[in-house]
């Protein structure tokens, strides 16, 4: 939604729980009308699993310490689905309660209901579990409604500018190729892999009119290793030229990419390493 709504790429997205893991700043600007939002795309506030789950609730509720209005993204049901508030949401519900700022519910992927009727259920079951300011039903793909999203934002915002008018993001460069490379490696390994996997970049350096970049993807398992290496290295192979398209048009330059691979043990079940990996991962 957010990379929608900037009309850019900023931060990553799979269909695996965990994919965010820190707060990013996006700032949207338009002349007509004059507008300003400065987004925080926090990590999920599920029900943490383990100690980087802790770590990844911490770094949500970080992000939302004085925002002025809270955006609650979730998705349509299939067609097939009762129309009921996900366990999942429910949880993040109450965590919400403690806001004192104005919460807009979104509901993305509206794309995928055809009977309306479904989708007026769906919304009276959000809106028994708590009162919103605004229900806006979004498709993020096909950019429906984020005009109206923006708008309902819009009007719950104070005045003023809080950044310069080309101002995107506080993130540095090498913040967003470090997660790029995360992104293709949980687009590319098995369902129990990705949310072991994490990014550290050893070397960033222009050479010959070309970005030389080398990085380490860390996992739990010598197993989880294998499976990111791949039969004569082909699966990471994948990772690393699907990372290094992704990279090229972000910077819109020539990229060449070396990738490793290291086992720690256990690392999303240690609060230190969990923490660190975390942490790392938001300030490269």
């Amino acid at each position: 939604m957010l990379n929608a709504i900037l009309g850019q790429k900023l931060v990553i997205a799979t269909p695996r729980p965990g994919t965010t893991r820190s707060c990013v700043l996006g700032v949207y600007a338009s002349d007509d009308p004059p507008t300003q939002v400065a987004f925080v795309d926090t990590p999920g506030l599920e029900r943490p699993k383990g100690a980087l789950g802790r770590v990844l609730i911490d770094s949500a509720k970080q992000g939302l310490v004085d925002c002025d209005v809270a955006v609650f993204v979730t998705e349509a049901p299939k067609a097939s689905a009762p129309p009921r508030v996900d366990e999942k949401d429910a949880t993040v519900l109450q965590t919400l309660e403690a806001l004192n700022v104005p919460v807009i519910l979104a509901i993305n992927k509206v794309d995928r209901l055809k009977a309306k009727e479904k989708l007026f259920a769906f919304i009276e079951a959000y809106e028994k579990a708590r009162a919103f300011d605004a229900v806006v039903p979004i498709s993020a793909t096909r950019g429906t409604n984020l005009d109206a999203l923006l708008g309902e934002i819009r009007q719950r915002l104070p005045e003023g500018r809080l950044y310069d008018a080309d101002f995107l993001t506080d993130r540095p460069e090498r913040f967003f190729v470090s997660e790029l490379i995360r992104e293709a490696a949980m687009l590319n390994t098995r369902q129990e892999v990705p949310y072991g996997i994490a990014c550290e970049l050893d070397s960033y350096r222009e050479e010959g009119g070309l970005l030389h970049i080398e990085g380490t993807l860390i996992v739990e398992k010598q197993s989880h290793k294998a499976i990111v290496i791949g039969k004569r290295g082909d699966v990471i192979k994948k990772i690393s030229t699907e990372a290094r398209l992704q990279i090229e048009a972000f910077l819109e330059r020539k990229v060449y990419i070396r990738l490793f691979v290291k086992v720690v043990p256990g690392w999303t079940r240690d609060p230190i390493k969990a923490r660190e990996l975390a942490i790392k991962e938001g300030q490269a």
